[in-house]
């Protein structure tokens, strides 16, 4: 997959030291589950947690996000599999190296994912999971067409739950 600026591909074992070096910037995971960096170890489960996903189906799990103008691996997107509540959502997620922060590729990769949910996936919502003092990424979701849907605890912080519903064609 691509866009304007992005060549986007599932990660391969070449890419776990990539990974690495996201999972373990506390500016990266600051917002990341329970915000702590990961280890080399950590970044190894990641990984594979991550390619579960696409046991179920190809198109999902994050991918590397890889900037045509460079050919620089400068962050992560995807769709991944999320409970909220007892339910099953499709999260659109997205990281990026703090060096690419504020140059819209956030923005562009999620929007890529969420057509792709859309329109390849037919999934009738998507839904990104956004701890409530990390206005960037509350942006991002803004820019997708997404409204806080409602508001969660994970890891003993508030995590609003944003959401988008496919609108008919």
């Amino acid at each position: 997959m691509e866009t304007d600026r992005l060549f986007i591909r599932p990660y391969t074992n070449e890419d776990l030291p990539f990974l690495g070096s996201l999972v373990s910037d506390p500016r990266v995971v600051r917002y990341i589950g329970n915000g702590k960096p990961r280890t080399k170890e950590g970044a190894q489960l990641f990984f594979n947690w991550n390619l579960t996903h696409r046991k179920d189906n190809e198109q999902l799990g994050l991918q590397v996000l890889i900037e045509k103008e460079t050919g620089e691996k400068i962050g992560h997107a995807g769709l991944v599999p999320q409970e909220v509540e007892g339910e099953t959502e499709l999260e659109v997620g997205y990281w990026i190296a703090p060096a690419y922060w504020g140059k819209g590729y956030a923005t562009e990769a999620a929007l890529a994912f969420k057509d792709l949910a859309f329109e390849h996936l037919h999934v009738a919502r998507i839904i990104a999971l956004i701890y409530s003092e990390n206005l960037a990424s509350c942006r991002v979701a803004d820019k997708l067409g997404m409204r806080v849907w409602k508001s969660i605890e994970r890891h003993e912080k508030e995590v609003l739950v944003y959401s988008k519903e496919k609108t008919p064609s």
